[in-house]
């Protein structure tokens, strides 16, 4: 496993955290749930370029962002098969501890909004305008 992206695992795992991102020497680090982190992280202009993360859960949603964020390489402690599909397309490194055929919703009678969002989608410009439509129809996200 990538030396950075060992890092970020500890992190997570230690500090109980839901996303973690190694930059050069600079650590983002969140509890926040789902997508929001990097819709947040790209939206604002953060430059995630080769960067490493580690994160609680990946589904296609997740991993399409960190495609468009340019992240290298990921570890998810769960991650779908579609988002598998994503990260081997888009040439990411990845590896992760559970591996699942899709993300299921927080409630678990369904499946994840935002990786039905995504399901049918191939490119991560695509998938990243599905994901703030879907928010802003969540009152997630304004213009």
């Amino acid at each position: 496993m990538h030396p950075d992206l060992e890092s970020c695992k500890a992190i997570l795992e230690n500090e109980n955290l839901t996303c973690v991102v190694k930059q050069g020497d600079k650590f983002l680090k969140t509890t926040d749930r789902g997508i929001k982190p990097f819709m947040q992280w790209i939206e604002s202009g953060e430059n995630l370029h080769g960067a490493v993360a580690a994160d609680k859960v990946v589904g296609k949603a997740a991993a399409f962002l960190m495609e468009k964020a340019g992240i290298s390489a990921v570890y998810a402690a769960v991650l779908s098969e579609p988002a598998e599909d994503v990260l081997k397309k888009a040439g990411i490194m990845y590896t992760y501890a559970h591996l699942v055929p899709r993300i299921q919703n927080r409630k678990g009678d369904g499946l994840c909004p935002m990786e039905s969002a995504v399901m049918e989608i191939e490119n991560a410009e695509t998938a990243f305008a599905a994901l703030r439509e879907k928010l802003r129809a969540y009152g997630v996200q304004r213009d």
